[in-house]
C-alpha cells in the first residue's frame, strides 16, 4: 500500500518532471513519475514531434527508461499536466503499456493545474483488460446484467 506522503511526493517529482517537456506544437507539458518496485523514482515527459503519431507520451517515456535501467515492476504512477486546468488520465495506448508492467491495484494520481485532482487504480483506467482477462468472460449475468 502507497501512503498519501509518497504519493505527493511522486505527484511533486511528475510536476518538476514536466518543465522538461518538449511540445513546441501543442504546447501542453506532461509529466510522469514512476515509483519502481526498489523505490527509485523515474520521470518521463511527453516528446512532440511534427508528425504527432511520433509523439511519445510522459507515461510510456517514464517507463521505457525504467525498463531500460533493468526495472520491470512498478508500484505507482503519478502524472501532472500544467497546461490544463482539469486532470488529464492517460491515453489509451498509455494505459496499455501501464498495464503490462503495473498491477490493476496500483495507484494512478494525476491533476492539471487547477485544484481537481484523480487517485485512481490501473484497474480502474483499463476495466476491460483484455490481454489479462482472456480467461474470463466479459460478458455474463454476474458482471454486467446482460447474458
Amino acid at each position: 500500500m502507497i501512503g498519501k506522503e509518497k504519493m505527493d511526493e511522486l505527484f511533486e517529482e511528475a510536476r518538476k518532471a514536466a518543465n522538461g517537456a518538449y511540445a513546441p506544437y501543442s504546447k501542453f507539458r506532461v509529466g510522469a513519475a514512476l515509483l519502481c518496485e526498489d523505490g527509485t523514482v523515474v520521470t518521463g515527459v511527453n516528446v512532440e514531434n511534427r508528425s504527432f503519431g511520433l509523439t511519445i507520451c510522459a507515461e510510456r517515456n517514464a517507463i521505457t527508461s525504467a525498463v531500460t535501467m533493468g526495472k520491470l515492476k512498478f508500484l505507482a504512477l503519478a502524472i501532472f499536466t500544467p497546461d490544463s486546468v482539469e486532470p488529464v488520465g492517460p491515453c489509451g495506448a498509455c494505459r496499455q503499456v501501464i498495464s503490462e508492467f503495473m498491477l490493476p491495484d496500483a495507484p494512478v494520481h494525476f491533476a492539471g493545474s487547477g485544484s481537481n485532482h484523480v487517485n485512481t487504480t490501473v484497474g480502474e483506467l483499463l476495466p476491460w483488460d483484455s490481454l489479462h482477462d482472456l480467461n474470463k468472460p466479459l460478458i455474463s449475468p454476474e458482471n454486467t446484467g446482460i447474458y
